[in-house]
């Protein structure tokens, strides 16, 4: 079974000493991973399933008095940690396991017994470090903020607002009908914009006046700044008035950025192809995401910086606990939960958990390098380049659209995969964030059933690359590259180089063949040493290699 940030499998074996007698080691161990899931977002601890197994083992049985004491032990084993026993459930090959429930701590800060805290990141629970505990600790009152209750009362909020939300709400298709029958009051209750007839934090975002936003800790604040090739400050537009609510905010952004409508002319046969710097749903989702994910407790403006080749979007507060650059397409954590299901309901942004794979997909169809997120305590910023990488890579992806119906996850593998020509299974699990080989095999298969790529290599140097027959057979006009060359000719390429540069580095065999990867270099020349072909002389830093002379 595959663990992620919310979930975590464990063998029985891992509490039992003996049949009735538990392991106090094993409940430590479980100790530490309630307390990471209580100090992100909570989470499931299942017992009873082996590891990489997706049911317990055949005819297991487990003793509810077992199930009693294991969540009595965790309980005096962490503290601020909310713990749920659910009950011993039943496979079809007769097995048996159990599951805890670890809520998340929506103040405190949850530890161990002996004081220490740890938090869930991936499918791991590390230590806490100095700066984790300083934003885990920010994090906590963030959470809260949006339904802390102002002196505002429902009364003082004009009722055009109120209107306009509840209509908004009822014009969605993500709404259900249920929901859009309720009366204005109702659908603002429903989302938790006020409580008691008084207005809380996220009330007063949506449904506020400009004065009654500024009274608020730390409003949404944007600048809009725009530079030329030097990097001077060219333009700055800057939304500080508090005047939107956060839809109407967005779409003046949008409005007012007519440097991001920009875009390039590409060949295309007898026509040119208009390719945007920035798709507008890539806009869409980078800026939706600084206002949702964004600290209201730190204060600090959202800035929106557009370059010659490159847009950046810095936000106040670093990423959520357990969430990094190397796991953003696959973790989740609502920092702001309600707003982000407003933001959710009103058509503005992904479903929690896809706006980055989103992300991806624009950025593999128009062939474009993947955002990068860099994060601190302070803020996150969020780098998206403007240049296409390769024009032959957009025809190949254009091709590859037009005639075959991807999924969002293939998209972005066919984009990763044209854009290096060949790249080995562990790079592409790399880049896709991946550690099981189960969920790449989700990615691929059918790409590789439709013939549209194809592999080298076993295992661990298994290669993946864009079928060259069905680049062959569109007549797309693409350049040969060296870079996909077959190993049996990469070696025939090498002999022949040797043949005339006798005693080379492998370095410098690279410099007359740049456009192969010097590693697939390095594998062909260590294959032909061994193979006896090629003979090998002097030390490591300054071996060089010539033809095995024949007898």
């Amino acid at each position: 079974m595959i663990e992620n940030n919310t979930i975590e499998y464990k063998s029985l074996k891992k509490i039992l000493d003996a049949p009735s007698k538990l392991k106090s080691d094993g409940l430590r161990d479980l100790a530490v991973t309630c307390v990471a899931f209580a100090n992100v977002q909570g989470g499931t601890i299942v017992i009873g399933i082996e590891d990489k197994e997706s049911l317990p083992p055949e005819g297991q049985k487990i003793d509810i008095a077992i199930t009693n004491e294991t969540i009595t032990r965790l309980r005096s084993l962490c503290f601020n940690v909310g713990l749920t026993l659910n009950n011993i459930e039943k496979v079809e090959n007769g097995g048996e396991f159990f599951s805890i429930n670890v809520h998340p701590t929506l103040k405190s800060i949850a530890t161990t017994a002996d004081g220490k805290i740890y938090i869930r990141i991936g499918d791991q629970s590390q230590p806490a470090r100095s700066e984790d505990i300083l934003r885990l600790a920010n994090e906590k009152d963030a959470f809260q903020w949006e339904l802390q209750v102002r002196a505002t009362t429902i009364d003082e909020i004009p009722e055009a607002n109120i209107r306009w939300f509840a209509q908004e709400i009822r014009n969605s298709d993500r709404v259900k009908p249920a929901v859009k029958s309720f009366t204005d009051i109702e659908i603002i209750e429903h989302y938790n914009l006020c409580e008691n007839g008084k207005i809380n934090n996220l009330g007063i975002l949506w449904l506020g006046t400009a004065a009654q936003r500024s009274r608020m800790a730390y409003p949404i604040t944007v600048q809009y700044l725009v530079y030329d090739d030097h990097e001077r400050k060219v333009r700055k537009e800057d939304w500080k008035d508090y005047s939107l609510n956060p839809k109407e905010l967005l779409l003046d952004i949008e409005k007012q950025a007519i440097e991001l409508t920009y875009f390039d002319e590409i060949p295309s046969g007898l026509y040119r192809n208009k390719v945007r710097h920035y798709d507008e749903r890539l806009i869409r989702e980078l800026l939706i995401n600084a206002i949702a994910h964004k600290s209201y407790t730190i204060s600090g403006d959202i800035f929106i910086k557009v370059y010659t080749d490159r847009l950046e979007i810095v936000n106040p507060g670093g990423l959520p606990l357990g969430i990094t650059k190397d796991n953003i397409l696959h973790t989740t954590h609502r920092r702001n939960p309600h707003l982000i299901r407003v933001l959710h309901d009103l058509k503005l942004m992904e479903g929690e958990g896809t706006g980055y794979n989103l992300i991806y997909e624009i950025t593999s169809r128009d062939a474009k390098a993947f955002p990068i997120p860099i994060s601190d305590y302070n803020a996150t910023s969020v780098t998206q380049y403007s240049k296409i990488l390769d024009d032959e890579t957009l025809t190949i992806i254009d091709f590859i659209g037009k005639n075959y119906q991807l999924s969002q996850k293939e998209y972005i593998v066919v984009g990763i995969v044209a854009r290096h020509k060949k790249i080995l299974a562990t790079q592409l699990s790399h880049e896709l964030q991946l550690t099981e080989e189960d969920r790449m095999r989700s990615y691929v298969s059918r790409l590789q059933e439709l013939a549209i790529l194809v592999t080298r290599g076993i295992k661990k140097g298994t290669e993946y690359l864009i079928n060259p027959k069905l680049l062959a057979n569109a007549q797309l006009n693409i350049k040969p590259s060296l870079k996909v060359i077959e190993p049996h000719r990469l070696k025939a390429l090498i002999e022949e180089d040797l043949k005339i540069y006798p005693n080379s580095k492998i370095s410098e065999i690279h410099k007359r063949l740049p456009d192969i990867v010097i590693d697939d270099i390095r594998k062909a020349v260590y294959e032909m040493v061994e193979a006896n072909v090629l003979e090998a002389n002097g030390g490591n830093k300054n071996r060089t290699y010539l033809l095995v002379k024949k007898k």
